[in-house]
């Protein structure tokens, strides 16, 4: 099966921090697939943090979702799966990066790549339940203590 990549008409992503191709190094949006035997029926974004805090979150959480991975000049990224909408309201810190939409696609992604497309997102954690998402709050938290930042949220406010 030939890998298929359709580009997001209108990449929206949140926060200052980001740069203009947060998704990608190419700046090509592409796409996190979520294996097709999990349910994903509350849409999907994206966290990401260091591979450091990464391994340090999956160590403390009960729970973990899919899991994805790339390198982005020279630094492996890791890419938490969290219901959409998980930034309303909350401050997310600055070693983080909150990506609306992290769409659901072809599960080739999941596979061994070669060529061009080596460089995408790995799915490095799948979990043994039937839902992709790791838990927002504890996320949220987590990210929080490890970047040295006082969590900050309002009701009904978009970051």
């Amino acid at each position: 099966m030939e890998l298929q990549h359709a580009p997001e008409p209108r990449p929206r992503t949140y926060g200052s921090r980001l740069r203009p191709s947060a998704t990608f190094p190419s700046g090509d949006p592409g796409r996190l697939v979520i294996p097709a035997q999990l349910r994903a029926g509350l849409g999907c974004d994206a966290v990401t943090t260091s591979r450091e805090h990464g391994e340090r979150i999956m160590d403390s959480l009960p729970r973990v979702g899919c899991v994805f991975a790339d390198d982005f000049d020279g630094e492996e990224r890791w890419w938490w799966i969290v219901p959409s909408g998980s930034h309303i309201g909350v401050t997310w810190p600055p070693s983080t990066t909150y990506t609306v939409g992290a769409h659901l696609a072809d599960p080739s992604w999941t596979r061994a790549r070669r060529g061009p497309w080596a460089d995408r997102p790995r799915l490095i954690h799948s979990p043994a339940g039937g839902s992709p998402y790791t838990p927002p709050i504890p996320l949220y938290f987590l990210t929080c203590r490890l970047a040295g930042s006082v969590p900050s949220w309002s009701l009904g406010a978009a970051d």
